[in-house]
């Protein structure tokens, strides 16, 4: 399990320098657990929320205690796009809880390699429902059952680690292949000889009154 250090924040002090001294406003709370400010060092954080994601468990150390949570949402600045506030949400001991984790697509997948098709992801999160220590980082999806443009992946062909439950309608297509866009040929207009001919023939008639001036020299 991923432990992160957190220090308890004195709400007197103005976020703005807590942030500069490299440090970032959070909370914890949970249904039984009151919401506790905090405060984590930036560097700290993002190197958890690398390696755990929001659906891993993190062991919060806060020095008066230790709590088991979930990063519930990072707030991000939206010049820097850093975090500068995250909730931690801690849940309850002895229960399942409900978090949604990204899909992995890998494989690879005949209408894709030999007929020119390309994937379509449908989904890219998979809602499901655990014990915290049974939760899965991601969900991997073999794609190699995509074999032609009529087969589907849905919901219900995924295999889920041991103790892990879907949430969602077993029937959601995940993943399918679309057809290849069949390149138009480009419509050359067809050659009007006889205009051509009329033309040339334009340029070769003398111009009225050009033909009765060379007699008259």
């Amino acid at each position: 399990m991923t432990t992160l250090k957190a220090e308890p924040r004195d709400l007197s002090t103005k976020l703005g320098d807590l942030r500069k001294s490299g440090s970032i406003p959070a909370v914890f709370y949970g249904k039984k657990e009151p919401s506790t400010p905090i405060s984590i060092k930036m560097v700290d954080f993002i190197k958890v929320w690398k390696e755990a994601g929001e659906s891993s468990v993190i062991s919060l150390e806060t020095g008066k205690e230790t709590v088991e949570c979930l990063i519930q949402d990072v707030d991000l600045d939206p010049v820097l796009d850093t975090p500068r506030h995250v909730d931690f949400y801690v849940f309850e001991k002895g229960a399942k809880v409900e978090v949604e984790v990204p899909i992995e697509f890998e494989g690879v997948s005949l209408a894709i390699k030999d007929l020119g098709g390309t994937l379509v992801k449908v989904l890219y999160d998979l809602k499901i429902e655990a014990m915290p220590k049974d939760l899965p980082h991601n969900v991997v999806v073999d794609i190699s059952a995509l074999v032609d443009f009529d087969s589907q992946i849905t919901v219900k062909d995924i295999k889920l680690p041991t103790g892990v439950v879907s949430l969602e309608n077993a029937d959601e297509v995940v993943a399918l292949v679309s057809r290849p866009r069949e390149e138009k040929e480009e419509e050359v207009a067809p050659i009007d000889l006889d205009a051509i001919e009329v033309e040339k023939k334009g340029k070769d008639e003398p111009v009225e009154g050009e033909e009765e001036a060379k007699i008259a020299e």
